[in-house]
């Protein structure tokens, strides 16, 4: 598009540039992003300003910035920023009919559904799934921006703090495929319930044409009564004998990786994840059930998924040291469900060894913050994780075990304590920046988890 052309789709006006000039590469709203022949939104944040920058993206190649305000290269000037933003995406999906386009949601396991469905997607032909949780009022019109006249497939990772938010990405991206993977207590502070927080993850299969298709988790009954919200078609996944894409015979190995028999309508074939936790089961099913919506061929999918990696940091990602210590970056996010579920993965992976659990602060609980982490407390002792470091300023003291106010203090401490041999999981909500910390416990990665060897514990 001309600069003229997104002028006149939202309602701007070319400054200090040529009208003709044509934008080439995708509209980023950071500087390192931005590539030779895109565009900049400069946003006025908290501490900064994008506007201050504009000058220098433009000499790093920038074709041009949209802005509020002239800034002395060339730029197309709207009233906001944000609304014109998500137009220019909105347009971008008018005018790419062909695409068809997926929004995925939830409480937890949305970014990991994505990126699956990237990579099972990407064998059916060119998709869009970039790593990262950008599922925001920014992130969510970024990424539809990121499509091409190549592109077969989008995936989308709606979040949301308040009922309306996914409501309000609707119209920028069209969704013709909705996935709810879940509802938990992620942000039930901000949303003051988890009716709440059902109401706002259900606008997006309300969303959804005649049409399209609402693939919802069959073992969520909250997720299940979605199907009466929306018009469109609706497939259920999940391991209850009533979905339609379901895991059975489900075993993980010595590393807590799942193994099991997709179950189809188009047939039946195996699964062999390469992702930790047992929770990846059901992110697997999700994909799946989007997929063979696409093809026939279950042993493409099951072979897909088999060998599908993590793409995005702070998600359960494992590195093994050279003295034998294992850690588990899984601290991109943290809530109650998801806080539970790599407590199992540490002690599955453990094998008998010794386990230490670094659990920072869960945000964003609201009042039932206190129990919410007292409980993720009681669940590490009847789990039988041996060592528990609790990170935070607040609540984290209610997970038991040590105490630290934050992360320079857990990484000291975990300098005197971590043993050759044993097997580190840290989580927490982002906020606190403990990927960091796993970033710098794992060093030097010198090999990937270890190959299975056949040893594998049934599922119940």
């Amino acid at each position: 598009m001309t600069l003229a052309d997104i002028a006149a789709v939202v309602h701007g006006t070319v400054c200090d540039g040529d009208p003709a000039t044509t934008v080439t590469a995708p509209v980023r709203y950071e500087t390192a992003r931005v590539e030779p022949g895109g565009m900049f939104a400069a946003f006025a944040g908290a501490r900064r300003d994008g506007h201050d920058f504009a000058a220098r993206v433009v000499a790093d190649g920038a074709a041009a910035v949209l802005a509020s305000r002239a800034v002395g290269v060339p730029a197309v000037v709207v009233g906001d920023v944000r609304a014109a933003f998500q137009a220019l995406a909105a347009e971008l999906v008018t005018r790419l009919p062909d695409v068809h386009r997926i929004g995925v949601t939830g409480s937890s396991g949305k970014t990991s559904t994505k990126d699956l469905l990237g990579q099972v997607l990407g064998r059916l032909g060119p998709t869009v799934a970039p790593p990262g949780n950008r599922n925001n009022e920014l992130g969510v019109p970024e990424t539809v921006l990121l499509t091409t006249a190549d592109t077969r497939f989008l995936v989308t990772e709606l979040g949301a703090r308040h009922v309306g938010d996914i409501a309000a990405l609707m119209p920028v991206v069209r969704p013709h495929t909705g996935v709810v993977v879940g509802v938990g207590s992620a942000h039930i502070g901000e949303f003051g319930g988890r009716e709440a927080i059902a109401r706002a993850k259900a606008e997006l299969v309300e969303a959804l044409p005649a049409v399209g298709l609402a693939v919802l988790n069959a073992d969520d009954p909250v997720v299940a009564a979605m199907a009466g919200r929306t018009q469109a078609r609706v497939v259920t996944f999940g391991r209850d004998p009533s979905a339609r894409v379901r895991a059975e015979r489900v075993v993980l190995d010595e590393a807590a990786r799942a193994r099991f028999e997709l179950r189809t309508p188009a047939g039946a074939a195996e699964v062999a994840l390469r992702l930790h936790g047992e929770h990846f089961v059901t992110v697997a099913l999700a994909a799946a059930a989007v997929a063979l919506d696409h093809t026939d061929d279950i042993g493409l999918v099951a072979e897909a998924l088999s060998s599908a990696r993590p793409r995005s940091a702070g998600r359960m990602r494992v590195t093994e040291r050279p003295d034998g210590v294992t850690v588990v970056d899984d601290a991109y996010n943290a809530n109650p469900e998801s806080m539970v579920a790599g407590l199992r993965t540490l002690v599955g992976m453990a094998a008998g060894r010794r386990t230490v659990a670094v659990l920072g602060q869960m945000n964003e609980l609201g009042e039932g913050s206190a129990a919410a982490h007292a409980e993720v407390g009681q669940a590490a002792v009847r789990l039988g994780v041996d060592v528990v470091v609790a990170v935070g300023n607040r609540d984290a003291a209610g997970y038991g075990g040590m105490y630290v106010p934050d992360r320079e203090g857990a990484a000291d401490l975990l300098r005197e304590l971590v043993r050759p041999g044993d097997v580190v999981l840290v989580k927490a909500s982002n906020g606190l920046g403990l990927s960091d910390l796993a970033e710098r416990m794992a060093g030097q990665s010198v090999r990937s988890a270890p190959p299975s060897t056949g040893t594998e514990m049934p599922v119940r």
